[in-house]
């Protein structure tokens, strides 16, 4: 590994267009799904982690986890959420100290007919730019990432690997 101050040219060949995809995909994502159902990706997430959770109810440490997110960050969207009677919070049984988010019928609605759009855009911006090789190179590459930036395997997507 270098100690030099300053990229290389094939590393700064490397990062620039990295950055640019970084910045990019999130916004086209979000433009399509406030565009089409009012949602933020991060909304979007949230409600399709709820819907495919048992009873479509998780604690919010499992949720924040599952969504890759920090308890605050989650903590804000679940009330924007609620205040839309998208989810609800609702009393953990066994530990009063937990709060779990129940996805409503009107939340299970939203995510079920936001799925179709989000996903033809996400494979329009993403997969179908790529032939087979190189999705499994992304595949490679986006594990081999994660491992660095989460090495506790505390995110949901490093142990999907």
């Amino acid at each position: 590994m270098s100690t030099s101050r300053s990229f290389t040219d094939e590393e700064r060949r490397t990062w620039a267009p990295l950055t640019a995809v970084l910045e990019l995909l999130p916004s086209r994502i979000d433009a399509q799904l406030l565009r089409d159902a009012g949602l933020t990706h991060f909304d979007y997430a949230t409600l399709s982690m709820l819907a495919l959770a048992d009873g479509r109810r998780m604690r919010m440490t499992a949720l924040a986890t599952g969504v890759n997110a920090s308890l605050s960050r989650l903590s804000h969207a679940v009330s924007r959420l609620e205040s839309r009677e998208l989810v609800r919070r609702v009393a953990t049984p066994d530990d009063a100290r937990a709060t779990t988010v129940e996805l409503t019928p009107d939340g299970r609605r939203k995510v079920i007919s936001a799925t179709p759009e989000h996903v033809s855009t996400v494979r329009s911006l993403v997969f179908d730019a790529l032939d087979d090789e190189q999705r499994r190179q992304l595949h490679e590459i986006t594990v081999t990432l994660l491992a660095r930036l989460d090495p506790d395997q505390r995110m949901l997507a490093s142990r999907m690997s």
